[in-house]
């Protein structure tokens, strides 16, 4: 999920900044806003949203006095100074406490960072220039000036975020992790050197630092290699490059170039990829906009999506399909209405996102030598109505003509289209698997399903409503996100307990929720009313769904033993409601539960 959890990360650091509102009030030039009886500091924003970021030297005040009140300064807000590209100098108070990420990114011109002695949770020891958080000696934030003193256990996230004037930094032997986006974007930064301690680097480190041209792992790092004074960091482990720099040379025992590995790396030109690789991450090489060679040998079958986005290699292409090796990278340019893909003789791979809007895709046959396809591949392919794998193939089938891939050991459908009939053996609807499916107005979950990953049925606009059956133990972050049109979630799961919930699954980032029903088991609605993950994105919670209430009319009766023997004799098992008894399957069975509900008199 790295590409995910940092399409998240990054997409939060871009519109933080546009989204912040004007502060409760001003004094000295500080904005603060008003935390019951406290006081933090704010973004420099005025009605509008326009940014005036804050200049020179900042001396944030113990207590403020507004309107005839006087409150303590005990927070810094998130972003509160992010982009002041002016600012030089800040003096923290002991009374601040808390202080939100990013606080002071892009803040290239910051010389000073001072927090008052005293202070019982940060301080800035040894005139380091920094704010270190005491207990866990974590530094949070640094400056062009900061010198990391070796106590300091971890370098935080986004710590030296766009530090565009930071030329060099020593990196102590107390250090065991750098955070993720600890140095993204220091523009002016040359080189790095990983000390031994250091076992746990983590995404975006040195992503889009073009002016790197030095990294060394010292030797004996129980973790990380820089072998063959290759310029570059090596997960000793598994061979992985995880970040690399335009001097870095590929050695020939790695096998996978990681995610964002060279991203933003202006000054790389050329790059030879050895035939040990078998591998390219997600966005690898993207913004990599000097890239003009790449040499990428038989050896690779797998291509995250964005691997070679906006590099010279990949703009000089011909429009169609883009291949990269043996791997269909991505299509370019406009593809026709009514398109019939076919692929390339020998094809491995399909790249993640290798499809992404290629609304003129109507049908697809993917060859049985393909092994590997990433996720998105069919991101927003609208009007694709038949998906087939060639019989034979050794990872994916589409067994039961469902317009659809399934990956055969895992029983996961990873990609569909408005035609997919999800066969009963699925037990994993993967990520991203129908985002972008406009076309798609309903989809029937079967019982066997037990995981419906990120994303998966992200931006389906059509679809109107949703059967969740009680065989699902996991729905995963963004899962329904903006899903504009759905109406109705009915929802067979008894017991929430046991259900694992990613961030925000029905989220809207427009509209209100106010026309969105939940549907649920008798006795169940004060649960979902409960749960932060479900009452927040529905107007409604509704206790409506019967067991056996098969034809779905708030009653138990004749009817619909009569419904449920329909189904079993037509073969049409398109009904969670049908399966009685919760064992994935509609049959014999069903009808003596059925007949069993009735004859108690029960319809719970």
């Amino acid at each position: 999920m790295k590409q995910l959890f940092r399409f998240s990360v990054m997409l939060l650091a871009i519109l933080l900044p546009a989204l912040a509102t004007a502060a409760d009030f001003a004094v000295d030039g500080i904005c603060y806003n008003i935390k019951g009886n406290e006081a933090a500091v704010a973004s420099r924003r005025v009605p509008g949203f326009l940014f005036i970021g804050y200049s020179g030297a900042v001396v944030i005040p113990a207590t403020v006095t507004y309107d005839g009140t006087t409150y303590p300064v005990t927070s810094i807000e998130t972003i509160a100074f992010w982009g002041s590209t002016e600012l030089t100098n800040v003096d923290i108070p002991n009374s601040v406490t808390e202080i939100g990420q990013e606080a002071f990114g892009n803040c290239p011109g910051l010389t000073s960072i001072v927090v008052d002695s005293g202070n019982p949770r940060f301080d800035s020891r040894n005139n380091c220039n920094a704010i270190i958080e005491t207990a866990d000696n974590e530094l949070i934030a640094g400056c062009k000036n900061t010198i990391i003193p070796n106590s300091v256990t971890k370098i935080g996230n986004f710590a030296f975020e766009a530090c565009s004037s930071l030329t060099s930094i020593v990196i102590p032997n107390s250090v065991t992790e750098i955070g993720h986006y600890a140095f993204y974007s220091c523009d002016s930064l040359t080189s790095i050197d990983i000390p031994n301690s250091v076992i746990e680097i983590g995404y975006g480190v040195f992503e889009d630092c073009p002016g790197l041209t030095s990294i060394v792992v010292e030797s004996g790092n129980p973790r990380y290699d820089s072998r063959n004074n290759c310029n570059a960091i090596i997960e000793t482990a598994d061979n992985t490059l995880i970040y690399g720099c335009k001097n870095t040379t590929i050695p020939n025992s790695v096998t996978t170039i990681g995610d964002y590995a060279f991203d933003g790396c202006h000054g790389l030109t050329s790059i030879d990829i050895p035939d040990s690789v078998t591998e390219i991450g997600y966005g690898a090489f993207a913004g990599c906009d000097g890239l003009t060679s790449i040499v990428i040998p038989n050896s690779v079958t797998a291509i995250g999506g964005d691997a070679f986005n906006n590099t010279a290699w990949y703009k000089n292409q011909p429009d169609g399909m883009v291949y990269a090796g043996k791997v269909a990278y991505k299509y370019k340019g406009t593809m026709p209405s009514g398109t019939n893909m076919t692929f390339k003789e020998g094809t491995l791979g399909i790249a993640g996102y290798a499809f992404e809007d290629c609304t003129g895709l109507t049908s697809i046959v993917i060859p049985n030598t393909v092994t590997s396809i990433g996720d998105g591949a069919f991101y927003n392919c609208s009007g694709l109505t038949s998906i087939v794998v060639e019989s034979g193939n050794p990872r994916y089938d589409s067994h039961n003509n469902c317009n659809a891939i399934i990956e055969t050991a895992s029983n996961t459908l990873i990609a569909g289209c408005k035609n997919t009939t999800i066969p009963k053996s699925v037990t994993a609807i993967g990520d991203l698997a129908f985002a972008g499916c406009d076309g798609l107005t309903s989809i029937v979950i079967p019982n066997s399903v037990t995981s419906i990953g990120d994303m998966a049925f992200a931006f389906c606009d059509g679809l109107t409503s949703i059967v969740i059956p009680n065989s699902v133990t996991e729905i995963d972050y963004f899962a329904f996100y903006e899903c504009f049109g759905l109406t109705d979630v009915y929802c067979y799961i008894a017991d929430l307990s046991r259900v694992s919930t990613g961030y925000e699954p029905f989220y809207l980032d427009r509209y209100g929720y106010s026309g969105r029903t939940l549907h649920v088991l008798q006795g169940t609605a004060d649960a979902y009313r409960a749960d932060e993950n479900w009452y927040p994105y529905f107007g409604q919670i509704v206790e409506d769904i019967f067991i056996g209430d098969v034809n779905r009319d708030l009653e138990v009766n004749i009817a619909d033993v009569n419904v449920a023997i329909d189904i079993i004799l037509g073969g049409n098992d398109d009904t969670i409601a049908a399966d009685v008894n919760g064992d994935g399957e509609i049959n014999i069975a069903d009808i003596n539960a059925l007949i069993d509900i009735i004859l108690s008199g029960t319809q719970n």
